[in-house]
């Protein structure tokens, strides 16, 4: 058996928030694997086990860019080590060219882009010289171009911490805003249940079949069980499933909205800034006291 270390129980426990205990017997039952470390947690403690999920570290701001007939934008995603620089206008500008160039252009990959002109160089010497400028790390961690089949709407929240396109056919104005607030408040997985990866409906389903039989079900009743939980999954995580946020009577699903409205999504992109990007936690007192005992070495080295 894997040999269960503390740093293990300590990565499971801030992807969780679980109690240390709790993960330290999930890892020993799961043979040191942190998936299914994690799957016997949310057996155990429910969506509680989940804080991994919403943890967003990295900082950064979501640049976008959009035609003005609405038929075409890009989302471009700017990292930096702190939010002090993400503010930064220089930065910000930097993020906002990137996206126009990637509407306007439609490079391959990061690589592209960062090869492109952009004032008097590339992306990659402006990025370069604003590193130098400011004395801190920024990169380009993704993009996305999109050709509407419709016309585009958007939405950004939060300091450009979250960004969301949607490509709506027919509606109006005001139900395009709505629809992209909707996203950005609500996080949909995908656009309906065919966009939603095998995998997470497995382990939902599998979810769903361990809790029913520790509280005792039946196990004729196991995958009725587990079939009703993966079908109130889908609609919790896909955009035409879910409840619409401006819902008047709090029942009106997305999908409910868009036929008493007489349109369409063909599709959303939705990025929310460090999404998945574990951002190194900083001992400030540490961090500190080494820097005084630094300048203390160095002091009584000069005498």
């Amino acid at each position: 058996m894997a040999e269960i270390t503390a740093s293990m129980v300590k990565e499971l426990r801030e992807k969780t928030d679980a109690p240390m205990m709790e993960c330290k017997k999930a890892l020993t039952e799961a043979g040191g694997d942190m998936d299914k470390a994690e799957e016997i947690l949310r057996v155990k403690l429910g969506n509680k086990a989940t804080k991994a999920a919403t943890r967003v570290a990295a900082e950064g701001v979501v640049g976008m860019y959009m035609s003005a007939d609405g038929k075409l934008g890009a989302m471009v995603e700017v990292n930096s080590e702190t939010d002090f620089v993400a503010k930064n206008d220089e930065f910000i500008a930097l993020s906002k060219g990137c996206a126009e160039l990637v509407a306007t252009k439609s490079p391959a990959d990061v690589a592209a882009l960062s090869a492109l002109p952009m004032g008097e160089g590339t992306v990659e010497s402006t990025r370069a010289a604003l590193v130098g400028k400011i004395g801190e790390n920024m990169s380009i961690r993704r993009f996305e171009r999109i050709a509407a089949q419709g016309k585009l709407a958007s939405y950004v929240h939060g300091g450009s911490k979250i960004g969301v396109m949607v490509d709506l056919t027919g509606g109006d104005e005001q139900l395009g805003k709505d629809l992209a607030m909707h996203i950005a408040a609500s996080k949909p997985k995908a656009l309906d249940s065919t966009g939603v990866p095998a995998d997470l409906l497995d382990t939902e389903r599998r979810i769903a079949i361990e809790k029913a039989r520790e509280a005792g079900k039946p196990e004729a009743m196991l995958e009725k069980i587990a079939e009703g939980t993966v079908q109130k999954y889908l609609k919790d995580v896909t955009l035409l499933g879910q409840v619409f946020v401006k819902a008047e009577d709090g029942k009106q699903t997305i999908e409910q909205l868009l036929k008493a409205k007489n349109a369409k999504v063909n599709g959303f992109t939705l990025y929310i800034v460090g999404e998945g990007i574990e951002k190194k936690v900083t001992d400030f007192a540490a961090e500190v006291a080494e820097q005084a005992a630094a300048a203390a070495a160095a002091a009584a080295a000069k005498k």
